[in-house]
């Protein structure tokens, strides 16, 4: 095979699997930018004061709702520790923002099969629970307050623009007139958009590194990397060589599963999948991020925390699961570049979800977004950033011609004069 043929197949491969989840994507981001445009981040820290079992479940719950890529769960996470939130707490919403989200589900689903569905989001709790532990039992105040020092010197990371953004509704109501409205649509739009320009760059590296991965590396290679001769040692090797495959890979949160799919075909145990889909948050950028974000210390203690914690959470994944039936057996056959464009409900489904998309685009468009693609990686503590005031979409932006706000000045994410506020609109100081 020559050069040309062996990158036209990798990337043969890599479109495959893109046209595969294209659908599930848009539906996964869309159910979040309904929850994201309702849900505003200025209540949530005063709901994680503590590390208490229902912090954490309060935590889990709006991380799984938040939706974010990894840089900017991370980005927020620090955000809401510097506002209040307990550490522990905050690390809790971080990790459920990424592993805990309806668009990984989806995807897993539909390249390697519901039951790894099931264990992301089992095992995503028992991953927090293990981390809140070790916390709680090791982790002094001496080194949260030398992390709080460190967080509140706001050095950038990445996305952090994206991160602080609000663009909920803050206008009362029940929660379809507030969905319906002009100004629910324009949030959902941008909330949606601002969502798929954060993952795409991870998307399509994830989607080439598992096209180059299947079409590439061979069977054997991976076979003996993950033992799979040796059905015992392979299930207690997994969960500790896939977060380190998830490490050197580079890729976070979305972008890990089509490489997922190539791991579990090439022999790795099914826990050592879930500990490879969670290990987004320890690869190396991140870890770079965690360094600026909390010092070398705090860096350290949440690598090594993380890690543990996702190890046991695959070995427990595969300890449950495995009497109860659910992890799969026989020949693996994960949907690797293996099924072209045809006439099938993938495509049905994706021309669907696609005009969707079109129409959440071109509201974003014409609501001032492009203004805020620029502000996505910026500085959240600028004073002209959407971080500092209230900038959630109100009913009163409406303008009477077309409905919508009248700029990105409207929604607090661009730069430029603020519309006259209306009497009748939520003062910054009061929760809608």
């Amino acid at each position: 095979m020559s050069a040309v043929q062996a990158v036209g197949h990798a990337l043969g491969v890599a479109g495959s699997m893109a046209w595969q989840v294209t659908w599930s994507l848009i539906l996964g981001f869309a159910l979040s930018a309904v929850i994201g445009s309702l849900v505003r981040k200025s209540t949530i820290v005063g709901l994680l004061p503590d590390d208490r079992a229902r912090s954490l479940a309060t935590a889990a719950g709006l991380g799984a709702a938040s939706s974010s890529c990894s840089y900017a769960a991370v980005a927020l996470a620090r955000s809401l520790f510097r506002k209040g939130a307990d550490f522990t707490a905050a690390m809790a919403f971080e990790i459920a923002s990424t592993n805990l989200v309806v668009e990984l589900g989806l995807i897993l689903a539909l390249l390697i099969g519901w039951p790894f569905t099931l264990a992301e989001f089992v095992g995503g709790p028992i991953m927090i629970v293990l981390v809140a532990l070790v916390f709680r039992r090791y982790l002094s105040r001496r080194l949260v307050d030398a992390a709080r020092i460190q967080a509140d010197r706001g050095r950038a990371g990445s996305m952090e623009g994206h991160a602080a953004m609000d663009m909920s509704v803050a206008t009362a109501g029940p929660f379809t007139r507030r969905l319906v409205s002009p100004a629910g649509l324009t949030s959902v739009s941008h909330t949606f958009v601002m969502e798929w320009a954060a993952i795409a760059r991870d998307l399509v590296i994830g989607l080439l590194i598992a096209g180059a991965a299947g079409a590439w590396i061979p069977d054997r290679f991976w076979r003996h990397l993950f033992l799979a001769g040796h059905p015992v040692a392979a299930k207690i090797w997994g969960p500790i060589i896939g977060p380190l495959v998830a490490v050197v890979t580079f890729v976070c949160s979305i972008g890990n599963v089509p490489l997922a799919a190539v791991l579990w075909n090439g022999g790795i145990s099914f826990g050592g999948v879930v500990a490879f889909i969670f290990a987004d948050l320890i690869i190396v950028p991140i870890l770079l991020i965690y360094r600026k974000y909390y010092g070398t210390r705090m860096a350290v203690v949440l690598a090594g925390t993380f890690y543990l914690s996702m190890v046991a959470a695959g070995y427990v994944i595969e300890l449950v699961f495995t009497p109860l039936g659910l992890v799969p057996t026989g020949p693996r056959h994960a949907r690797v570049g293996d099924d072209g464009l045809r006439w099938n409900y993938t495509t049905i489904l994706n021309i669907i979800f696609l005009l969707l998309a079109a129409v959440l685009v071109v509201r974003f468009l014409r609501t001032g977004g492009r203004s805020m693609l620029a502000m996505m990686g910026g500085d959240p503590d600028h004073p002209d950033h959407p971080d500092n005031g209230d900038h959630a979409i109100h009913e009163s932006t409406r303008t009477p011609d077309h409905g919508h706000p009248s700029g990105p000045a409207a929604h607090g994410c661009g730069h430029g004069a603020t519309p006259a506020p209306d009497p009748a609109a939520p003062r910054p100081d009061q929760e809608p």
